[in-house]
């Protein structure tokens, strides 16, 4: 518990900083007094959220293979894979922010529904941001690969530097530079540079983790990769494939909702980052052991996992329970959107305590050579879990019974997730070790 918790709280704390970012620019954003303006970040952070859960998936496959390397004993193979790593993440963030760029329109439009003000605002803004993709995906790859070597305080500073750096941005940029809401998407590509440069000086200069790219042994490093960081993708994309529907159903009920969940996508990040470094922190701790096949730690690792995240889940809940006035003030909002983050802040996030099962469920399987289930849970959450239950729950009860629907969607698939991996680790421990 004591190894799972400093893995946790450290990662937790620099993953924090990459959605400081966001935070920060929302706040300031806010400062500007124009919901169109808040309605329009949130449009874009639905898009950016795309790219950034491919970038996810590469960093859970680099913290996998690189850690399950280590733990065999094997150190020059762990740094050709953080190189072949770092190149196919570099590679594929490149062609999903291509991508993203060209069918912005597409996404905007026919996806979300964008339109007026915030469609427009939202246009520009991805121009700029978008191709910070790129620096993104090496700064989390290079904290991935921090993480696989045990230095959980290096790979905090790659992206808590990116946070500090927004802080400092963002106001000079909006405010002091006259760049109004285009100043945070300037501020963002900022951070992401940042999170390379720190990056870089952690996992090459101090710790000497990522070796030279071995062009011929590219396609055969790429195997165990993909073998990972495929499902992961798959696993991680099925998050923004839902918020992209969720936000489709807050824009049909106006821009005061959509300015809403705009501040909900900002404030759940922050409360529940420990979640999403949990699940990035305990996967070296499961593969580090899994390749050693010391299965009982293995075990331990999982359940100790769950303990703390639905604990902290809990913790957080409550937190944003007796917070959610002062969250309203924080961002300025009203009417239909401060009903919004209010009614969330005490009822809805109570998905967020079978999310969390299903983050810890599916760094099992990632870790354990199962990503495929991982895929699975993800997406039957995204799909079956999501748009019956936001849909029906929305003609009910509108915004509020969208979210209602959306925690009893997350209940079902939560509590399945975790107990098929609980037996799937309890078959491993039993089963001969294949090498």
């Amino acid at each position: 518990m004591r190894h799972v918790a400093v893995m946790t709280a450290t990662g937790s704390t620099g993953l924090i900083a990459i959605f400081s970012v966001d935070f920060l620019s929302l706040f300031w954003v806010s400062k500007l007094g124009d919901q169109s303006l808040k309605a329009a970040i949130g449009y874009a952070s639905q898009v950016g959220f795309l790219a950034m859960s491919v970038n996810i998936g590469f960093t859970i496959a680099i913290s996998a293979t690189v850690s399950r390397a280590l733990g065999q004993g094997n150190p020059e193979r762990a740094r050709r894979l953080a190189a072949a790593s770092l190149f196919i993440c570099a590679v594929a963030a490149g062609l999903v922010a291509a991508g993203l760029l060209v069918f912005r329109d597409n996404v905007l439009t026919d996806a979300l529904h964008a339109s007026g003000v915030a469609g427009d605002v939202a246009n520009k803004f991805l121009v700029i941001a978008l191709p910070a993709n790129v620096p993104m995906a090496l700064g989390m790859g290079l904290s991935g690969v921090l993480r696989a070597g045990g230095d959980a305080k290096r790979a905090m500073y790659v992206t808590l530097a990116g946070g500090v750096a927004t802080a400092i941005a963002d106001p000079l940029l909006i405010f002091g530079l006259g760049l109004g809401v285009y100043g945070a998407a300037w501020a963002t590509v900022i951070s992401r540079l940042t999170f390379v440069v720190v990056g870089v000086y952690g996992a090459m200069f101090v710790h000497n983790l990522v070796g030279r790219l071995d062009f011929k042994a590219l396609a055969r490093d790429a195997l165990p990769i993909f073998g990972v960081g495929g499902p992961a993708i798959l696993t991680n994309l099925a998050t923004p494939v839902a918020a992209l529907y969720v936000t489709r159903i807050w824009s049909d009920f106006g821009e005061a909702a959509v300015a809403g969940g705009a501040i909900v996508d900002r404030v759940i990040p922050l409360a529940f980052g420990v979640i999403f470094a949990l699940t990035g922190s305990v996967g070296p701790i499961i593969g580090q052991n899994y390749g050693a096949r010391l299965m009982e730690r293995v075990q331990r690792a999982i359940v100790d996992s769950l303990v703390l995240s639905v604990g902290y889940a809990l913790a957080a809940w409550l937190v944003l329970a007796l917070a959610a006035p002062r969250i309203v003030a924080v961002f300025g909002a009203t009417g239909e959107a401060e009903h919004f983050v209010l009614f969330f802040c005490r009822v809805g996030c109570a998905a967020w305590v079978f999310i969390t099962c299903i983050f810890v469920a599916n760094t099992a399987f990632n870790n354990l050579g199962y990503a495929a289930l991982a895929t699975a849970f993800n997406w039957g959450r995204a799909t079956l879990g999501t748009i019956p239950f936001a849909t029906i729950g929305a003609i009910i009860g509108g915004v509020e019974g969208a979210m209602l629907g959306l925690a009893g969607g997350a209940a079902f698939f939560g509590i399945g997730a975790v107990i098929v991996a609980m037996r799937l680790s309890g078959r491993l421990a039993t089963t001969p070790d294949p090498r």
